[in-house]
């Protein structure tokens, strides 16, 4: 018995490979052995410093990623940048600010002594892109922001057709920087510059891709609340993506990139779409969507991947399917910590989402330790790396703010209850100011910020305030998106809310609610979650007007509704059911062309 046992060892037992025990010798005895390193392949010198990193050896590894040659090195080795990213936040974790001194020796780096021919700075400018664009994909943005107006200086030293283009392409990947870190007034500077530059190229005829430039202008203006604007740059991008690229193209391994670029213009499309409930839009961004969450493009484990479905988890929260939604949120969680680990921004931003999401998915039950768990993990990540007045910080802080609400609402202590309102109002009024300070009075998000103090004042019991609020928030949505839009019928719901359970004012209630009830229902249909609230709200306030007819008519109502929701909610839900499009430019084109 004991030899059939010690057989069987012997069979599961598999020696390392000769590759990966040199390594190991090297990582053991590694300051013997420190200078012989820098000699050997890229790729070799790679995996000495991953296992580095898997020793714990943390203090060498950031001494020798602190310098720019080294890293440079394995910036090189695309196939382990997962690899890369987890060491890199390792040290970030461990007190080493390696993004900032990178970033510091990079500029340092470009002193006109240091770089005095075209042949230096192009060399300067090839690693600072390759070094900005890491270190934005890790979301270490001001870094990456310091790099990218390094590179912009080097090419503006020089007026020649060649450094015009590098310029183009560093300040289209700065505004996507400044974009992505809510750097907006920056943004817009940026975006003059890629203007002036585009202008001269098309006075000396130069042809020029500017399917990037219009994407993160559709950004930026998406943003800023101008939607129609934003439409038309995303047209842009799209139609210059896809006129003129021959098959060749196609093939080649920048068209990765120019998917990227695609995807990116995709993804605020389809939540300008939503936002603007362009009904036949949504259809073919369902399509679209699910088109674009096919792993082939990026693999299963890539933060491309994970952003593809948080904006797929978006789509699925905005058309009521709301636990496909935060399945589909939880698998972007996973891939990103899978892939950064530690305190990261977008970890962080993957948390809040899920904390949403959550908040969504148990706001009739009342179970909300879930979406509290979220978004305190990404109130304490963001809290490590970003500015306290930061607008993503706030985002989150909205987001706890509302789950507090509904936590006190239920609570049977009155002191906790009177605690977590206070709390939740000071979370509410940091994030509006922080909105107006970005984006002024005129922007959607400022209105979502006033909507969400109208309802708090309700349960704070201060109910003109509250009305103050709610009408604000109405008419900013109203001017900016229509009166028959989904954001404002949230906001009309909320008014007759408070109209009906608190101030009496039954009359304009009942007109309210009537309104609300019929954009919602043109907008989703006769099963829509947010129904309830509005039947519920009609049917107390015909009880209590001793209006019995409709209150039975209403309560019928109510169990109709109830009927389609079980059974809406008795069907699987396959949220990653992949369908592959050949032609991914052909449906965003479509998806552009209903938007009008």
């Amino acid at each position: 018995m004991s030899f059939n046992m010690a057989s069987a060892c012997a069979l599961e037992w598999v020696p390392d490979s000769l590759y990966n025990t040199a390594v190991s010798a090297i990582v053991s005895s590694y300051y013997r052995y420190k200078r012989d390193v820098k000699a050997l392949p890229e790729n070799v010198q790679f995996d000495i410093y991953y296992k580095l990193y898997n020793k714990g050896q943390l203090c060498q590894l950031g001494m020798d990623f602190s310098d720019l040659d080294t890293f440079s090195k394995v910036l090189k080795i695309i196939d382990k940048r997962h690899l890369l990213h987890h060491s890199f936040q390792a040290l970030m974790d461990h007190c080493v600010r390696l993004s900032d001194i990178l970033a510091d020796a990079f500029t340092v780096q470009l002193m006109p002594s240091t770089c005095p021919d075209t042949v230096s700075r192009d060399r300067a400018i090839q690693f600072g892109l390759s070094l900005g664009g890491f270190l934005s994909d890790a979301g270490w943005f001001y870094a990456s922001e310091k790099v990218f107006k390094g590179c912009l200086l080097l090419c503006q030293m020089d007026d020649v057709t060649s450094s015009l283009l590098k310029a183009l392409d560093c300040s289209v990947r700065l505004l996507h920087v400044q974009n992505a870190n809510c750097r907006y007034k920056e943004a817009e500077v940026t975006r003059s510059v890629a203007c002036q530059c585009l202008e001269v190229l098309h006075e000396r005829n130069v042809p020029v891709n500017t399917s990037a430039f219009h994407t993160e202008c559709c950004t930026l203006l998406f943003a800023e609340s101008l939607y129609d604007e934003a439409i038309k740059y995303c047209s842009k991008a799209v139609k210059e993506l896809s006129a003129s690229l021959p098959h060749k193209v196609i093939q080649s391994r920048c068209w990765c990139f120019l998917q990227q670029t695609l995807l990116s213009s995709t993804n605020i499309l389809i939540r300008i779409s939503f936002l603007k409930q362009q009904l036949k839009v949504k259809i073919s961004a369902g399509q679209l969507i699910v088109c674009i969450n096919d792993r082939s493009m990026f693999g299963g484990q890539h933060p491309k991947y994970s952003d593809a479905l948080l904006d797929y988890g978006f789509y699925l929260l905005n058309v009521d399917s709301i636990t496909a939604a935060v399945q589909v949120y939880q698998m972007a969680l996973d891939i990103r910590q899978s892939v950064f680990g530690g305190n990261n921004l977008y970890v962080a931003i993957a948390h809040e989402d899920l904390a949403y999401a959550s908040y969504v998915q148990e706001y009739s039950s009342g179970n909300f330790k879930n979406a509290r768990d979220h978004a305190d993990k990404a109130i304490e990540i963001l809290g490590h790396i970003l500015p306290q007045e930061h607008l993503l910080l706030s985002s989150s802080k909205r987001v706890k703010a509302l789950i507090l609400e509904e936590i006190a609402i239920d609570s049977h202590d009155k002191e906790e209850e009177n605690r977590m309102l206070l709390e939740s109002q000071d979370l509410h009024l940091q994030s509006l100011a922080l909105a107006k300070a970005a984006f002024g009075e005129n922007n959607v998000q400022t209105a979502k910020h006033y909507g969400n103090l109208g309802r708090l004042y309700q349960s704070m019991r201060r109910y003109n305030e509250a009305q103050e609020m709610h009408l604000k928030a109405i008419e900013i949505k109203e001017r900016l998106l229509g009166t028959d839009d989904y954001e404002v019928a949230l906001s009309v719901g909320h008014l007759a809310s408070l109209y009906n359970y608190d101030m009496r004012k039954y009359d304009e209630a009942e007109k309210l609610y009537l309104r609300s009830i019929a954009i919602g229902k043109k907008l989703f249909g006769e099963g829509y979650s947010g129904l309830e609230y509005d039947y519920r709200g009609l049917l107390r306030l015909y009880r209590t007007t001793d209006n019995h007819s409709m209150a039975d008519m209403y309560a019928n109502i109510l169990q109709q509704w109830n009927q389609i929701r079980d059974s809406n909610n008795a069907k699987e839900v396959r949220p990653l059911d992949f369908q592959v499009f050949d032609n991914l430019q052909d449906l965003v084109q479509d998806c552009v062309a209903k938007m009008g």
